[in-house]
């Protein structure tokens, strides 16, 4: 019997925030902005989602299909059993979304990721709607579990800044400086937040580009939303201490948004190095790179810590 081939973890990225935050909203600029990358997106409620008709190739079941090659899925009752279909079909996803309820906390949800060796936590995105989170953290019916999202996030999204002036802004920015002064934050409207921060699938080759790709997928691209990020990458020829590399996932320089590569350690030989907002793991590899080891890292313009990275991973190549 032939044995089936070893498929890559598929990254999972957890979108959380409260009631009105605009989850939906943000699942439908990501789907429609998903281009060659096919997601696997699992919501509780098929009726909430509200996919735009032009995107539906087919309706059946807890099943709704895209035309990009996108699928939806009821989540149900079960998780777990939600999770090992998409896991185990036969046309492999890119990365799986989860829209966590607006009242559970997507931490939790997370740690599926964490247990499960078939899947690889990209993050967990949590949206605060900015017209009403200084009144539901008034609110002593909802103020814990408010706080207890915002302290999950890897990514604070500040939504719907249009519904709210300058100054109501700045208390916004004050009171999550307050809870958590760490967490990257990117304010917006209508959800539209760049694929890159959402997912580290935009970090993955996908067919041919403008840009030259490492093999393996991994791409240096220095145009990420017209200026708006840099990337900084390497490829390194020796050897790390994982015990290094798990002190620089806990203590990343700051204005490292997201970092993902494969590498050689003293502990696991090649093994898969995940980075992002707060959130870092080592795991070991399923296969061995066919080009060696690569790191590429992203951030905002102007607040990549380049010389920190190139002390901590090396040098990156010459052009």
């Amino acid at each position: 019997m032939e044995t089936p081939p070893i498929r890559r973890r598929l990254p999972l990225t957890v979108i959380g925030g409260f009631l009105g935050s605009g989850k939906t909203t943000l699942l439908n600029h990501l789907l429609r902005a998903s281009q060659a990358q096919r997601l696997a997106v699992l919501v509780n409620d098929f009726g909430a989602i509200n996919i735009d008709v032009e995107l539906i190739a087919t309706s059946a079941g807890d099943t709704i299909s895209l035309t990009n090659g996108c699928v939806c899925c009821s989540i149900g009752d079960d998780l777990t059993a939600a999770l090992i279909r998409i896991i185990e079909d036969p046309a492999p996803f890119d990365a799986v979304v989860l829209e966590a309820s607006g009242v559970s906390d997507p931490w939790r949800i997370a740690q599926v990721a964490l247990a499960d060796p078939a899947l690889s936590l990209d993050g967990v995105i949590v949206l605060v709607d900015a017209s009403a989170c200084l009144a539901h953290a008034a609110d002593p019916l909802l103020a814990d579990s408010l706080q207890r999202q915002i302290k999950a996030a890897d990514l604070l999204v500040i939504n719907k800044t249009d519904l709210i002036d300058d100054s109501g802004l700045r208390r916004v920015q004050a009171w999550l400086a307050s809870i958590t002064d760490t967490t990257p934050r990117f304010e917006t409207q209508q959800g539209e937040v760049p694929m890159v921060m959402l997912s580290s699938t935009a970090l993955v080759a996908d067919g041919p580009s403008g840009h030259a790709p490492y093999r393996d997928g991994i791409v240096p691209n220095n145009d990420y939303h017209h200026g708006l990020f840099d990337t900084w990458s390497t490829r390194p020829t020796t050897p790390f201490a994982a015990a290094a590399l798990r002190r620089l996932l806990r203590d990343m320089p700051a204005g490292v948004l997201r970092m993902k590569g494969i590498v050689a350690t003293d502990e696991h030989g090649w093994a898969e190095l995940q980075f992002a907002g707060r959130h870092g793991s080592l795991r070991k590899a399923l296969t061995a790179p066919a080009g060696g080891a690569a790191v590429v890292a992203i951030g905002m313009h102007d607040r990549l810590p380049v010389e920190a990275l190139e002390r901590a991973l090396g040098p990156a190549p010459s052009p």
